[in-house]
């Protein structure tokens, strides 16, 4: 079976004089996913070349680049959970590279370019994270006091669980649904519902 992915609208329709800075904290001892996991959360469908895959945390050697060292210590951040390159959707349905960071404190979305800051969103206020039930790449999350994003990712799995474990530690439990239609606010009051659909005789 192909996978299908449609996107429709809703009803509502280094250190600060150039210096070099300290680099946070990486994420030590990388997991390696089991079969049991499989699939993930016992919901979702996952291709077969992510069992047994390693989470690596960091895909960009963020400890090398000083334009996110300075914006991390500009910001506050001491931990780097995960860091790497992805798809972000945007209100107008195109997609745009990002660099995607999540730290113990907040995620970022940055420039894939110049890592300038698009957003940055803290892990107390991502209620949840919405995932179809096909082996797709997308995972949209649901922000409490700001409007929701739609991103891919290769590693969507481990970031996941990474945003579970983070959220645990700051005594606000992520909420994961599986759903192969779901709804987000692409700003503060236009809904966009995402589809997902099996295509078959299209493989």
């Amino acid at each position: 079976m192909a996978r299908r992915v449609r996107v429709e609208e809703g009803e509502n329709g280094a250190a600060a004089d150039g210096g070099e800075v300290e680099a946070p904290r990486l994420r030590a001892n990388p997991t390696l996913t089991t079969e049991a996991q499989e699939p993930f959360m016992g919901v979702k469908v996952r291709r077969r070349s992510s069992m047994y895959r390693q989470f690596q945390g960091d895909y960009i050697n963020v400890a090398g680049n000083q334009h996110i060292l300075k914006l991390l210590t500009k910001q506050g951040d001491r931990q780097v959970l995960f860091a790497d390159n992805v798809i972000k959707v945007n209100r107008r349905s195109k997609v745009r590279k990002r660099v995607l960071l999540i730290t113990d404190v907040a995620l970022y979305s940055l420039d894939a370019d110049w890592f300038t800051l698009k957003r940055r969103i803290s892990l107390s206020a991502i209620e949840k994270v919405l995932l179809s039930e096909l082996n797709d790449n997308f995972f949209a999350l649901s922000v409490s006091t700001e409007y929701d994003c739609l991103f891919a990712s290769t590693h969507k799995t481990e970031i996941v669980t990474i945003l579970q474990e983070a959220t645990r530690k700051l005594d606000t439990p992520l909420e994961v649904c599986f759903s192969n239609r779901f709804e987000y606010y692409m700003d503060s009051e236009n809904i966009r519902e995402v589809i997902f659909e099996e295509v078959p005789g299209m493989d």
